[in-house]
């Protein structure tokens, strides 16, 4: 089985390289993008379980990245979790309007971080087995009838 994929969107240096330390004890697989338009490409390309995705970023805004995401269905359930220095109430409604799954504040704890990226890999392993599960179903009810 291949290990997770972690994308870490940051327009700073510092910020990644706080990410990837916090990540260097997981099995995850780090890649790194430096704007939101390297972060949309890597996304597509790559294709990620989890983007930990900086909100004020080059070229386009982490909000604007996430609503991109979640109109292509081919990179639509990847996981993503909005992190910034921005912590007003609108801020994270305009992140969860986007489409974020999450939302962190600077600074980050590693721990909260962990366990955040864990459920979401938790919640799209899920998310990708019910089509098989309905179809399952789907074929027990057919052929019990």
């Amino acid at each position: 089985m291949a290990a997770p994929k972690v994308l870490i969107a940051d327009d700073h240096p510092q910020g990644v390289e706080l990410l990837e330390a916090y990540l260097s004890s997981t099995p995850y697989e780090l890649r790194s993008a430096v704007n939101g338009d390297d972060a949309l490409k890597a996304i597509r390309d790559w294709k990620p379980d989890v983007v930990l995705l900086d909100i004020m970023m080059p070229r386009l805004s982490g909000f604007e990245v996430c609503k991109r995401l979640r109109q292509e269905p081919a990179i639509s359930t990847t996981g993503v979790i909005m992190i910034t220095a921005l912590d007003q109430p609108a801020d994270v409604d305009r992140a969860v309007d986007a489409g974020t799954d999450d939302f962190l504040t600077k600074p980050i704890n590693q721990s909260d971080l962990l366990l955040r990226i864990e459920a979401l890999m938790k919640s799209r392993t899920l998310t990708d087995s019910l089509p098989r599960a309905l179809a399952y179903i789907q074929a027990v009810e057919e052929s019990a009838a």
